[in-house]
C-alpha cells in the first residue's frame, strides 16, 4: 500500500475499537495520527498502540467543537489529507412506536449532523492543500434494514447521501469520498446492541446471517478503511464498501 510517510490522518470516534485499530495501521504505514472523541472518554487502548497520537477532546454535534478540533489538528500535526469521519452512537433497541423523538435525535446528531459537519470543516482544508481522501463510518444498516433499530438504521442510510453528494461536489478538486460498511464486529457497539436484543438472544442467531461464520474484527474495518484513506486507491470515490463477511452480498 501506498507509503503514508509525512501525511497527516484525523480520525473521530478515536477511543473505540475501529477508531484505535485505524490508528495503528495508519501510524505503522508513517501517517501523523490525530484522534478525537468526546470528554471522558478512555484513551487507555490508544495509548498502548499509539503512543503518540495527538489526542482531542470535542463533541461532534457542536459546531464550534469542530473549528477548534481542525485547528488543532493543524496546529499539532499539519493540515490533514486523510480524515476518518467515525464517531457514532447506536442507541437504543425498540420498535419505532416506542423510540422517543429525543432518543430518535441523539443518535441523528451524532452519526448525521455529526458527519455532516465534518465534512462542513475538513473539506475546506483539504481544498487548500489541493486534495485528500475522506471516508464516513456508515454500517451494514445502511444498505438493508432490521426491525428494532430505526434511529441508527436511518442514519447510516442517510451517511451514505452525504457521502455521495460529497463525492460529487468536491471530485474535481482533488477530494475523494467514500463510505464503509462494517457488519456485526466484535466490539463495544456490538455487544451493547446484543443487550438491547434481551435475554435469549445467542450471538449464533447473529452469525448465521453471515456466511464467514463469525463476527468481524476492529482491524478488518481499519485495513478497508487505510486504503479507501491512500493513494492506492486514486479511482475509488462515492464508493460503497463493506466489511462485513458476505452478509449484505454488496
Amino acid at each position: 500500500m501506498t507509503d503514508m510517510q509525512g501525511k497527516t490522518a484525523l480520525i473521530t470516534g478515536g477511543a473505540g475499537e475501529i477508531g484505535v485499530a485505524t490508528a495503528r495501521v495508519l501510524a505503522a504505514r508513517g501517517a501523523r495520527t490525530v484522534v478525537a472523541d468526546r470528554e471522558g472518554a478512555d484513551w487507555s487502548a490508544l495509548d498502548a498502540a499509539v503512543p503518540d497520537a495527538v489526542k482531542l477532546h470535542g463533541d461532534v454535534t457542536r459546531e464550534a467543537d469542530w473549528q477548534g478540533m481542525v485547528a488543532d489538528c493543524i496546529e499539532a500535526a499539519g493540515a490533514p489529507t486523510m480524515f476518518f469521519n467515525n464517531a457514532g452512537v447506536e442507541g437504543k433497541v425498540a420498535s419505532i412506536h416506542e423510540t422517543s423523538a429525543e432518543d430518535f435525535e441523539k443518535v441523528m446528531a451524532v452519526n448525521v449532523r455529526g458527519v455532516f459537519l465534518g465534512l462542513k470543516h475538513v473539506i475546506p482544508i483539504m481544498v487548500g492543500a489541493a486534495g485528500g481522501s475522506i471516508v464516513n463510518a456508515s454500517s451494514v444498516a445502511g444498505l438493508e434494514a432490521g426491525a428494532g433499530l430505526a434511529p441508527y438504521t436511518t442514519s447510516k442510510h442517510a451517511v451514505i447521501g452525504l457521502t455521495r453528494t460529497a463525492a460529487a461536489e468536491y471530485a474535481a478538486q482533488g477530494i475523494r469520498v467514500n463510505s464503509v460498511h462494517p457488519g456485526p464486529i466484535d466490539s463495544r457497539m456490538m455487544s451493547s446492541l446484543e443487550g438491547g436484543l434481551g435475554p435469549d438472544f445467542e450471538r449464533s442467531q447473529m452469525t448465521a446471517q453471515i456466511p464467514m461464520g463469525r463476527y468481524g474484527r476492529p482491524e478488518e474495518v481499519a485495513e478497508l478503511t487505510a486504503f479507501l484513506l491512500s493513494d492506492a486507491a486514486s479511482y475509488c470515490n462515492g464508493g460503497r464498501y463493506t466489511a462485513d463477511g458476505g452478509m449484505t452480498q454488496s
